[in-house]
């Protein structure tokens, strides 16, 4: 929760600069608005407006929550309070409710396609600098599962790590001296002979990277008869169209970036009683 004020509080001081220019001249007493969407979607974000809302001291009455259905003309939230806090705090309010809800549509949209598949939906770590817990959050509402927040996460080697890699299986052996022994190390795989070099170096988890669906069930096959306890997750060139594909091929995940930088904000709009 620290981290969602700070992230709060640094959006308002952005929008405010020295002062909102109507502060002064504001009419006194309450006022009431509501927030409407005028798109179809997911809504995410209601955490982040609240802490906006307790922090700039106005009541907000939320009448949908994260992961709700929204329909074109819903109302979202009633909000109360001096007409200067509602007016200063209202582009604020409104970014962070449309960028994350066009994020938990889309991941939305990308889960719907395999819901009925036993495997996991990802995104990944293209987000927008200052914005991956935002973004990330907004992701896991809509149905996707994190991958790495961070390079802490997992020690993952991709093929621009290899080029610095001379013996892969010496290299892991040191890793799992070095980093802690729940750690998993996944390795980014684009052919099949790098698969079974990197699952017999000690893998934990195989990224089949731009691999065509076909060349992914090989490795799937070939994992299930050598290393059963590998995990196996798909990425590259997977998109709407393609999710259902790849997750019919037998792997663990999917990951994605498109879930977040492919999305496109929601409109809402603020209107006054």
């Amino acid at each position: 929760m620290i981290n969602i004020k700070k992230f709060v509080k640094n959006a308002i001081i952005e929008d405010n600069g020295r002062g909102d220019l109507f502060f002064d001249v504001a009419p006194k007493g309450k006022f009431t608005a509501k927030a409407i969407a005028k798109d179809d979607g997911i809504l995410a974000g209601e955490l982040y407006a609240k802490a906006l809302a307790k922090t700039e001291k106005f009541d907000c009455k939320f009448l949908k929550h994260d992961g709700d259905v929204l329909k074109k003309g819903d109302v979202i939230a009633k909000l109360e309070g001096k007409a200067s806090i509602l007016l200063s705090s209202e582009r604020t309010f409104l970014n962070m409710l449309q960028h994350a809800s066009g994020i938990a549509t889309m991941a939305n949209k990308f889960a719907s396609k395999i819901e009925d598949l036993d495997v996991a939906l990802l995104d990944t770590r293209k987000t927008r600098p200052q914005l991956r817990d935002f973004e990330k959050y907004a992701s896991r509402i809509g149905g996707a599962i994190n991958h790495r927040l961070g390079l802490d996460d997992c020690l993952m080697i991709k093929d621009t790590h290899m080029r610095t890699i001379t013996d892969l299986s010496e290299f892991i052996k040191k890793a799992r001296k070095r980093i802690s022994w729940v750690t998993k190390i996944e390795i980014e795989c684009e052919t099949f002979e790098q698969v079974k070099n990197a699952m017999e170096a000690g893998a934990d988890i195989i990224m089949c990277d731009n691999m065509e669906p076909a060349q992914i069930k090989e490795v799937v096959k070939f994992r299930n008869e050598e290393h059963p306890h590998v995990l196996l997750e798909a990425s590259g060139n997977i998109n709407l169209e393609t999710v259902r594909d790849y997750a019919l091929t037998g792997v663990d995940a999917l990951s994605s970036g498109s879930i977040i930088h492919q999305a496109t904000w929601l409109d809402f709009s603020m209107k006054f009683d």
